[in-house]
């Protein structure tokens, strides 16, 4: 699951990456910030783990903490893969042979359907929906179900692809096919923020039956 961690968050992993272990005086002096504000990231950063501190005793001084980055924090701090998977992406559709990229593209589709439906076992499209859902807010995508219209919608507050997608929109058709697959009907996107929506909606079809088929 990606975390919910802003730029301020992120400043401060590096800083105390860079220091590769610091107390709280250290954190502020490199930061410029106040003790309170350093505490009150460092529990939060904590209480995610994130950050470890481990209780220093050296000499006749008092014992202290100080704290570093747990294996999480180093590879939260390093996640940054969009530049790569943009260039892989663009590689992938650069491939001459159709058979051979729609069989890669296939297995992509198919290892994104493992990855998020694998929970997925309601009866009803609507279960599936909301089960589709709730698997992908637990890895970090903006998303809820709308069961106010007639069929449900499953909204993304933003694209979790935004650069592959405004340079392909092979990406949306992918990704809308996967949703399709562990949903089992018919899927319409009716918003797209390549378009310049505000989110992404994919609303079941009219003629979708109440029961998955099969």
């Amino acid at each position: 699951m990606r975390l919910a961690l802003d730029e301020g968050d992120r400043a401060f992993l590096r800083e105390l990456h860079r220091l590769r272990a610091a107390n709280v005086q250290e954190l502020c002096r490199a930061l410029g910030v106040t003790a309170t504000a350093v505490r009150q990231r460092l529990v939060r950063l904590q209480g995610v783990g994130l950050i470890d501190r481990a209780l220093v005793r050296s000499g006749r001084g008092r014992p202290h903490h100080r704290y570093v980055l747990t294996d999480l924090g180093l590879n939260e701090l390093g996640d940054n893969y969009a530049e790569l998977a943009a260039l892989l992406w663009d590689e992938l559709q650069q491939i001459d042979e159709p058979t051979v990229r729609n069989r890669v593209l296939g297995r992509m589709q198919q290892r994104l359907v493992q990855r998020y439906g694998g929970g997925v076992q309601g009866r009803t499209v609507t279960q599936r929906l909301e089960q589709l859902g709730q698997a992908l807010a637990e890895r970090g995508f903006p998303v809820e179900v709308d069961r106010s219209h007639s069929m449900p919608v499953l909204r993304e507050r933003h694209c979790p692809y935004h650069d592959l997608a405004v340079a392909d929109s092979a990406i949306c058709t992918l990704e809308q096919g996967v949703y399709e697959q562990i949903v089992g009907v018919p899927l319409v996107l009716t918003q797209c923020c390549r378009n310049g929506d505000a989110c992404c909606e994919f609303q079941v079809q009219a003629a979708a039956t109440a029961a998955v088929p099969g």
